[in-house]
């Protein structure tokens, strides 16, 4: 079966590279994944699958049943949704939509999922159980839409005992995999400060309350959360990354206003945190003479990848990969709205190398410039497949 898998992964790979250069060229924001899905859609249907449309607006779902097809069942999710950047990229299939780009690589998991299904499907008839796709919207955007997939019962009718998903690694070497058991990614909160005091002229300081000054040490401040308050064996981060005073060389504005993250893998340090970021910036603030308005939202929750789970996952990626291709991650504090699914079942979350040093393909996700080595999608496909057919004959 393995080999057969490779041989079908391979002869499937132009068209994975096809579908993502189409996804590519094609890119929509979050929930906004209209024609993505209608794509995504009639791939299945061509393959001969009856994909169920509309769930969470834009997700789309298919089973494909092998022999007894409820003894066992084993779900694989890829996103969809795109992000509000211009690419910078000279390619043939450079982003047709003004400011959105594929630059997580969503493209990349919805194309390989596609591979993969193409595989089970044709192997349908030697395997037992059940294989459900997720192909999902908005993973990119707060409430997130796995989060919304679980409300409308993804995981039910029939209810999956795992759940595997894989992403794109710009920092691993393509022909590699990683994978970590445990805890692996961060909860991802969204801070929204608005620092009031009384603007006025620049020149005379003793009229004023300079929201600009009251801003800058909160920010200064509130580091000290992460360095002071929190275990030092807790990893956390807290970060701003947009601040808006909109005043002028000699104008003090009345308002500033900030952007920030803050990101943790504890969820009673979670709530602690909110507390203390409340806490310090509203009181630093008062005692300057101002006031700060904080929002927090809250995001994701943190990724967990099930210990057994994903040490059979990993055996299944040495067996098909080689162990030398198979490499262990480390903890990353970016946050990933799969975590919804690890804190209903089962859950895997592995990385797919797709670096490509000598060809220049080297950066990140979340940049103008991020790119794949292409060579990815003649793994990806056939790689999920495999480790979902051995998951399907586990008793884990």
């Amino acid at each position: 079966m393995l080999e057969k898998i490779k041989a079908l992964s391979k002869s499937y790979a132009a068209d994975a590279v096809a579908n993502r250069r189409h996804l590519h060229t094609h890119p929509e924001l979050s929930f906004q994944e209209f024609n993505t899905a209608q794509f995504v859609a009639n791939r299945l249907k061509e393959m001969g699958l009856t994909p169920q449309e509309g769930v969470a607006n834009t997700g789309v779902v298919a089973l494909i049943e092998g022999r007894n097809p409820e003894s066992r069942v084993v779900a694989l999710r890829a996103d969809m949704d795109a992000l509000p950047i211009i690419e910078a990229n000279d390619v043939p299939y450079k982003s047709q939509n003004p400011g959105v780009m594929h630059a997580c690589g969503h493209d990349v998991h919805t194309s390989s999922l596609l591979g993969t299904a193409r595989i089970l499907h044709e192997l349908r008839g030697d395997f037992e159980g059940s294989i459900k796709l997720i192909f999902q919207p908005g993973e990119e955007k707060i409430p997130g839409g796995a989060s919304l997939m679980i409300k409308e019962g993804v995981l039910q009718n029939p209810s999956p005992v795992s759940i595997l998903g894989q992403h794109v690694a710009p920092n691993i070497p393509v022909g590699k995999i990683g994978f970590r058991e445990g805890m692996y990614m961060a909860s991802t909160d969204e801070l929204y400060l608005t620092v009031k005091g009384k603007g006025g002229h620049g020149a005379m300081p003793d009229m004023l309350i300079d929201p600009i000054l009251i801003a800058s040490h909160i920010i200064v401040g509130l580091q000290q959360i992460i360095s002071r308050n929190r275990k030092p064996a807790a990893p956390s981060v807290l970060s701003f990354g947009k601040v808006i005073a909109n005043g002028a060389t000699n104008v003090i504005p009345n308002e500033v206003y900030i952007e920030g993250t803050f990101r943790c893998m504890d969820e009673e340090w979670r709530e602690e945190g909110w507390k203390r970021i409340t806490k310090m910036a509203q009181g630093m603030a008062e005692a300057m003479g101002g006031r700060c308005e904080v929002e927090i939202r809250k995001g994701y929750p943190f990724l967990k990848n099930h210990p057994e789970l994903t040490r059979r996952s990993k055996a299944a990626a040495i067996d098909y990969m080689g162990a030398e291709n198979v490499i262990d991650l480390d903890l990353w504090l970016a946050g990933e709205d799969f975590a919804f699914y690890s804190q209903v079942t089962d859950a895997c979350f592995y990385r797919l190398g797709t670096r490509n040093e000598a060809r220049g393909i080297v950066s990140g996700v979340h940049t103008p410039t991020f790119d794949i080595d292409e060579a990815a999608l003649e793994i990806g496909p056939g790689l999920m497949a495999w480790l979902a057919l051995e998951e399907l004959k586990s008793k884990g």
